[in-house]
């Protein structure tokens, strides 16, 4: 399916079920914001009231659209990107003008840089007192320029819902984003009939679908001649729906296959030919097939720093077959043989069209296994030492179904989830990728909570410092009784920056001690919600089984092991097949 036609379903609604007369007319510009929102089948914002907002808010409060008012504007923006993540649609966030509005800055950047489908709309000042330095003004246009597909001055009443619309329908055209929507209060506030249209990016910015046909041809000619193939999926797999198709593909042709880290999920973990994702700290099997392919496909990656490592040594061995909707990430920064334009799933579609026969990969799906049992991501739990926090990760996974959402926050944690945690289902596996930002995890777990199911467990897997960035968001979850499991593996530092110092800096702990953080599970208790602290390997099983059947939001303060390191560890700007298993390797 594509993303075209994952849509649709939002567009095509049964009129009968909507009728047009049960709307009240529209009346003000804000009551034309929130009626766009409601004609795109927007379900739930998050946000932060405010003065310069506060005529939305008080349109919002005649809606069926759900507000989950947050803690913090960030966190606002991290829930709203999870949900749309995890829903398959826009996420939406509010936030009043200046400090509100800067607040989300973050929020986008994020976005932004993991190409996630966020609407921001934000208060502003009255139109005549833009420039003035009048109480909580800020440049949001240009603040956010940067960070945006594209944003939007929204001055004028009559249009104002069609604005909201069109930058609705552009999270979602091509390759996904955030986009914003400054609201001045003086157009909210003004009167309007002008109902809002159907929600339309403009002509301007529509995608590429369908890659060239020849250059089809000429790819699929190089699959099939293929030795050493390997498909690479990123997490443009997972934004173009194109997982069924992607796995299709690979089981078909029988080629095995490796995910970036926002690909996780993309393709099951469990499946033979899964050599689970590449890169600083991927597996050793990945990271040895990538460095020995003689042909990788990737679809949908950006082929970031964090997966290439020196990008001179990336694939030496390999002609680069790169599928991306995105033409300015074609040969970005690795060179594409073989640039396919488009969607995924039509990409896909058409490459299994072209191909007349398969490759033979039998020794290479050989060799892949041998790499696996060469280097498996196994770990020592001597009894004398902490509790190792793989072993925390594996108990979790073990107690949860397959349809459980696990979000993070960013440090060694976030390593050691996507490590250890089996994941066989796309949209399952939410975290801050390209811009990495620590306290992501927590509001992000209240954004997956309310767009899964009910039968869906939420577990955050979290850091004691990234935690405690975005811990206010605990109490949103107490008020809203949001089943949400929160482990925290918590080892007294910033562990990721310990480790690099242990590595890079001799030793030198810079500002990386956090023994000062709070006893997190009394905390959680003062909050309101539950909390469980564990020292003890044999306390791990059964107190994470009490979280998880606890009926509301918990907190298991993990105490691990301080000097655990994650590996393997591929150097920065090093070789991929050059990863270090121990510290005296770097």
């Amino acid at each position: 399916m594509s993303k075209q036609a994952s849509r649709q379903p939002d567009v095509d609604i049964d009129e009968s079920s909507q009728p047009e007369e049960s709307k009240s007319p529209v009346t003000t510009g804000a009551e034309s914001v929130i009626r766009a929102l409601e004609n795109d089948g927007i379900e739930a914002v998050f946000g932060v009231q405010g003065g310069a907002i506060m005529p939305v808010y008080d349109a919002l409060y005649h809606s069926d659209i759900r507000h989950i008012t947050m803690a913090h504007e960030q966190g606002a923006a991290h829930a709203a990107d999870a949900y749309a993540t995890v829903k398959n649609k826009p996420g939406v966030c509010m936030a009043t003008s200046g400090p509100g509005a800067t607040n989300l800055v973050t929020g986008l950047a994020d976005a932004n840089m993991d190409s996630d489908r966020l609407l921001a709309l934000t208060g502003q000042v009255p139109s005549d007192m833009v420039g003035s330095d009048a109480f909580q003004e800020t440049d949001t246009i240009g603040v956010t320029a940067p960070l945006t597909k594209h944003n939007y001055f929204a001055d004028d009443p009559d249009s104002i819902g069609d604005t909201v619309g069109e930058a609705l329908a552009l999270t979602d055209e091509g390759r996904p984003g955030p986009t914003l929507v400054d609201l001045p209060k003086n157009t909210t506030l003004a009167e309007t009939d002008s109902e809002p249209g159907p929600a339309k990016a403009p002509e301007n910015a529509r995608a590429q679908y369908i890659a060239d046909t020849e250059a089809v041809e000429e790819a699929a000619a190089k699959i099939t001649a293929a030795d050493r193939p390997i498909l690479l999926f990123g997490g443009g797999v997972i934004k173009a729906n194109a997982s069924p198709v992607a796995r299709s593909f690979a089981q078909e042709y029988e080629i095995p296959v490796v995910t970036t880290m926002p690909g996780i999920g993309s393709f099951p973990e469990n499946h033979e030919l899964s050599l689970s994702w590449a890169g600083m700290h991927g597996t050793g099997y990945a990271n040895m097939a990538i460095t020995h392919t003689d042909l990788l496909i990737g679809v949908g990656t950006r082929f970031d720093d964090r997966l290439t490592g020196g990008v001179d040594t990336f694939a030496p061995e390999a002609e680069i077959i790169h599928i991306d909707i995105d033409p300015a990430e074609i040969s970005k920064n690795v060179h594409a043989d073989y640039p396919l334009i488009g969607d995924a799933t039509r990409v896909i579609e058409q490459l299994d069209d072209a191909i007349d026969q398969k490759p033979n990969t039998d020794e290479w799906q050989a060799q892949c296994q041998a790499w696996k049992q060469a280097y498996p991501m196994d770990y020592a739990t001597p009894e004398d030492e902490p509790v190792k926090p793989q072993f925390v990760v594996e108990v979790l996974d073990e107690a949860t179904s397959d349809e459980a959402i696990v979000t993070t926050g960013v440090g060694q944690h976030q390593m050691w989830a996507s490590q250890y945690w089996t994941y066989t289902k796309p949209r399952t596996w939410i975290s801050s990728h390209g811009l990495g930002t620590m306290g992501y995890g927590l509001p992000a777990a209240i954004g997956a909570r309310v767009a899964a199911e009910d039968t869906q467990e939420v577990v955050c897997i979290d850091g004691d410092g990234s935690f405690l960035m975005t811990i206010q968001a605990l109490s949103v979850a107490v008020r809203e009784n949001f089943d949400i499991t929160v482990a925290v593996l918590n080892n007294d530092y910033i562990g990721m920056v310990r480790q690099w110092q242990d590595a890079f800096f001799e030793g030198r702990h810079m500002a990386a001690e956090y023994n000062w953080c709070p006893e997190f599970d009394k905390l959680a208790e003062a909050f309101g919600a539950s909390g469980w602290r564990v020292d003890e390997y044999e306390e791990v099983a059964p107190t994470v089984e009490q979280a998880l059947a606890y009926d509301g939001p918990s907190v298991v303060d993990f105490h691990i092991d301080p000097e655990e390191n994650v590996y393997p560890m591929v150097p920065s700007g090093g070789a991929n097949g050059e990863f270090a298993l121990t510290e005296d390797q770097l």
